[in-house]
């Protein structure tokens, strides 16, 4: 379970790194992307077509426990984390692509979240208050505001937060394993295998199914790439949060589980897809691709 102290340090990150999202854009992106609504559709599918679909048919195969499935769902309906910029930089992706994607699934899941969420768990007869869903994006949405209005006003200051946005994502991870993982130890070793075989299996058919969707529609193969690790990548801290913020008691300790064990594979998977990607990234795919898609 989270304390309380936890709970305003959890919120707190969050904030950061939502306002280090919102710092890496302008207005200018949005018009780019209106301009290119078939990169929109891109990143709505993969997030909130895919991910959902693939978190509701594990839940149905393996048969998880309600606490579980819900954690599962709350996950795979959450938009595309900022994590997922950093390791498409270090892969040759297309950065500007996937800062595009993320922003766009998040701006878009004050509706769709609670939307998709209400259809699966509705699916499964699972229990959840979508109100405090709601509440909880909206709010997170202001620090994106809040960053896009401190690079208007200093471009400086705004690369500045992006940056500490971006590392404290990743900071976030540690944050897991020090402090949540070793007050549960009990707890995860009596978690059953099919608990991590869908904390790690979520973030890898993602990927594989974020790559094939791209590469049937012939993108460049650095866009594939891009949609490949935005799809997989889940915003497993807005998860952590919305949980920690929804539910209380043993009940929020057993809906976690998964994002918690999701935050700690999704590094190791990312990480060993990256390498794969920068393996396969060829002198004919480092051109610069016409456009984000």
């Amino acid at each position: 379970m989270i304390g309380a102290f936890e709970q305003a340090l959890l919120a707190a990150m969050i904030f950061v790194i939502m306002l280090g999202m919102g710092a890496s854009l302008t207005p200018r992106d949005f018009y780019l992307a209106l301009r290119r609504p078939y990169g929109l559709a891109v990143g709505v599918i993969s997030q909130y077509g895919f991910m959902p679909l693939i978190g509701f048919l594990m839940t149905l195969a393996l048969g998880l426990p309600a606490p579980i499935a819900l954690g599962l769902l709350i996950v795979s309906c959450m938009p595309g984390g900022t994590t997922s910029n950093i390791f498409t930089y270090f892969s040759k992706g297309n950065l500007a692509l996937s800062v595009l994607m993320t922003v766009t699934s998040t701006v878009f899941g004050v509706l769709l979240i609670p939307l998709v969420l209400l259809v699966y768990a509705s699916a499964l007869d699972l229990e959840i208050p979508r109100e405090n869903i709601v509440a909880t994006l909206v709010i997170l949405l202001i620090p994106v505001g809040i960053g896009m209005g401190l690079r208007r006003l200093n471009a400086n200051a705004g690369a500045v937060t992006e940056f500490f946005g971006s590392v404290l994502a990743l900071v976030f991870i540690a944050f897991i394993a020090i402090s949540w993982v070793p007050r549960n130890w009990q707890f995860l070793l009596s978690t059953t295998p099919s608990t991590y075989f869908a904390a790690i299996m979520l973030g890898v058919f993602g990927i594989t199914v974020g790559y094939l969707f791209a590469r049937a529609l012939k993108l460049h193969p650095r866009n594939v790439r891009t949609v490949a690790l935005e799809t997989g990548i889940q915003n497993a801290p807005l998860a952590i949060a919305i949980i920690a913020l929804t539910f209380s008691g043993e009940e929020q300790q057993s809906i976690m589980a998964v994002g918690a064990l999701y935050s700690l594979f999704i590094v190791l998977t990312s990480t060993a897809v990256t390498l794969i990607f920068r393996r396969a990234n060829t002198a004919a795919e480092q051109t610069i691709p016409d456009g984000l898609l």
